[in-house]
């Protein structure tokens, strides 16, 4: 199984993810992040700056597989639609 990294952009600040998940596929790692974003939004919801942060979704090589705002993982879309990378 392929292993994706979900760093976090503040701006200009990379936070890395250092260990990785093995995940099925892209679609699956869509999922994750989502998930996580909102985990962190929950608990870190007052700070106004983590609705201008990005997910940056990475594979083993380094090469970025998506970036997903955060404000988009606010959204409450379908839980059965189609993703679109």
């Amino acid at each position: 199984m392929p292993r994706y990294f979900f760093n976090t952009r503040i701006d200009k600040e990379l936070i890395l993810d250092p260990e990785g998940e093995d995940l099925r596929d892209p679609d699956h790692a869509w999922h994750v992040a989502r998930t996580t974003i909102r985990e962190i939004l929950k608990a870190e919801g007052g700070q106004a700056s983590l609705l201008n942060a990005i997910l940056e979704v990475t594979d083993d090589d380094g090469e970025i597989v998506m970036e997903f705002p955060f404000a988009e993982a606010i959204l409450n879309p379908s839980e059965d639609a189609e993703t679109r990378h």
